[in-house]
């Protein structure tokens, strides 16, 4: 299974850790927060350092409560990261979190990213597909219900699993139409699923990568961990890596995290059991 990436492909014989870099003052994970310029290119060193195979920016943050960007506010921030980005390591894959067009369309032709990561999935702005086909960057297209205000009030599912890979197939099947070749799914755990949900899709995530894409699995630090346990974001690295050992048990080709060394030695550790049982 492989992704085109300037040119090249990337293929997940062995997965891949995807390193979240977030230009924002409100992501729900406070160690992840970064603004000046001397704090993203700290991180960005810190992530490539670490092993990162892919490094993610995101400049408006998707959790319920957050402030509203606009997006000339959103592409600034963007900028500034982008910028770090390719002065410290520019042959690193970089993708861009963003459900925006008008975002997504200038941080292609300013920056040359290579993957758009729209949490909408295309349901917040039906444009950005367009601006991704048109420029044949990769895609990840992730489920999630509503907006990020509304979405935890979208949990009615009969069968999560089997709705979520109903509606990303729809989607993908749209994407094709379109000559959008390179789709990376994301069953968008913690997006109007509940805790619940978000487990029995990640003991079915076999079942995602039926549909023949490689899958990314985004659980760091979130809620099905930190509620779970009684602790805080803060404190759930240990569940974060625990979950993450289970994802790529079940098939995840990319997991997106916050914290890159703990991702990159379980990735060696998981590959090496592989290798062995093989």
């Amino acid at each position: 299974m492989t992704i085109n990436i300037r040119g090249e492909l990337m293929d997940f014989t062995v997965p891949k850790v995807m390193g979240i870099v977030n230009v924002t003052p409100d992501s729900f994970y406070s160690g992840s927060r970064t603004s000046t310029s001397a704090e993203i290119c700290a991180r960005v060193e810190r992530l490539v350092k670490e092993g990162a195979d892919i490094l993610d920016l995101g400049g408006y943050s998707s959790r319920p409560g957050a402030d509203t960007v606009s997006a000339d506010e959103e592409y600034d921030r963007l900028a500034r990261g982008l910028e770090a980005v390719r002065d410290i390591a520019p042959d690193i894959p970089v993708s861009v979190d963003t459900f925006r067009a008008s975002v997504a369309r200038r941080c292609v032709e300013n920056w040359n990213v290579d993957i758009i990561n729209d949490i909408g999935g295309g349901t917040l702005d039906p444009d950005i597909q367009e601006v991704v086909a048109e420029s044949g960057v990769a895609y990840v297209l992730m489920h999630m219900r509503g907006t990020p205000a509304t979405m935890q009030s979208l949990t009615d599912y009969n069968d999560v699993t089997a709705e979520v890979i109903e509606d990303l197939a729809k989607k993908t099947y749209h994407l094709r139409g379109l000559g959008v070749n390179d789709i990376i799914i994301d069953p968008g755990f913690g997006f109007a699923k509940t805790v619940a949900q978000n487990f029995r899709m990640l003991d079915e995530l076999g079942e995602f990568c039926k549909m023949g894409m490689p899958v990314l699995v985004g659980i760091s630090r979130k809620t099905m961990i930190w509620k779970t346990l009684g602790i805080t974001p803060q404190e759930s690295l240990e569940g974060t890596v625990a979950l993450d050992a289970f994802a790529l048990d079940r098939g995840a080709d990319i997991i997106r995290v916050h914290d890159v060394l703990p991702a990159v030695q379980t990735v060696r550790l998981y590959s090496e059991m592989r290798n062995a049982l093989s």
